[in-house]
């Protein structure tokens, strides 16, 4: 029984080694479809979001109808660029060189974009809407300081280190 003990504990120790060896960080290929499976909704629902903001800006409201529905709008693209980071977290990090680095870009562009979204919604939540005139200005001005941190946060992906990431995110469906 002794020498059966002694033989399987080399066995087990290269099965662990090679259960490690399975469980890398994903290649680019199936990092690139990860991330975009992620940002394809995320995309579809902040531009939709975009058109709807546009579209109260000129509708004829109140500013109270005004103001709930830009706190909820902002609030959706808050909501939803949050969903989007955790999803892009969760994709890990590809098996590139500096693939910790542009996972964390990812992850980080989300971040400030959700945050831009969080800033517009608190903004907006703290304006008065009377008088009507007044309101309509602040609210120019917090979407424009939206817009202005939103196009900071955006991901220069032009900028990707990696040739095969490049490439996985040109050759995936899930990325078109």
């Amino acid at each position: 029984m002794r020498s059966a003990r002694r033989g399987s504990l080399p066995l087990l120790l290269a099965l662990a080694i090679l259960l490690a060896a399975c469980s890398s960080a994903p290649g680019p290929r199936d990092w690139a479809e990860s991330v975009c499976t992620v940002l394809a909704p995320w995309r579809t629902e902040i531009g939709t979001l975009a058109t709807r903001t546009q579209q109260q800006m000129t509708a004829a409201t109140t500013p109270a109808q005004a103001k709930e529905n830009l706190v909820r709008l902002f609030g959706g693209a808050e909501t939803a660029s949050e969903r989007a980071r955790a999803g892009v977290a969760r994709a890990g990090v590809p098996d590139v060189d500096h693939g910790k680095q542009v996972a964390d870009s990812f992850t980080a562009s989300l971040g400030a974009m959700r945050d831009a979204y969080g800033r517009a919604r608190s903004g907006i939540e703290a304006l008065a809407t009377s008088p009507a005139k007044s309101f309509y200005t602040q609210v120019g001005a917090v979407v424009d300081t939206l817009n202005t941190e939103y196009r900071r946060s955006e991901l220069d992906t032009s900028k990707l280190d990696s040739k095969e990431l490049s490439q996985a995110f040109d050759d995936v469906p899930e990325c078109r």
